[in-house]
């Protein structure tokens, strides 16, 4: 089951069907710090496999928010954006609520995301910086290059 949000004029779908592939990667290969030049599959095939939080200005797609899960003890939360003409209307917090208020996102052990940048809104969500020394990763920052 699909869940749709309303806050008009804005929605957000669930529905992997509403997220528009060609304004995310536009968005995720020009203007994110993220995922400068990804490649349009590499994006297709994200939004396939993850729960997508697709938010909306009537036909426009101007936000996303990304959640890897398992949807029973961990998830990530990543490629969460707001365009800019669109940003300072408290709309990052009400797509964030709908994050964390999606049933399949609840009672989870383990949370993450990985930012250089809007620290403070992520901590009104619950989110702190992770345990030092505890968490290992691998990062091919070239790898669309």
């Amino acid at each position: 089951m699909y869940l749709v949000y309303e806050r008009a004029p804005y929605k957000i779908y669930t529905d992997p069907k509403k997220a528009d592939a060609a304004a995310i990667h536009r968005y995720l290969s020009q203007d994110s710090y993220w995922a400068q030049n990804v490649p349009v599959e590499t994006v297709v095939k994200s939004l396939q496999n993850s729960l997508c939080f697709s938010l909306y200005a009537a036909e426009k797609q101007i936000g996303l928010a990304r959640v890897i899960t398992d949807k029973a003890t961990f998830a990530y939360l990543c490629d969460v954006y707001i365009m800019e003409d669109f940003r300072g209307n408290g709309l990052s917090k009400w797509l964030l609520e709908c994050v964390q208020n999606h049933p399949d996102l609840q009672h989870l052990r383990r949370f993450m995301l990985a930012t250089k940048d809007v620290h403070g809104l992520y901590e009104q969500f619950g989110f702190k910086l992770s345990e030092a020394g505890r968490l290992m990763e691998i990062v091919n920052r070239e790898v669309y290059l």
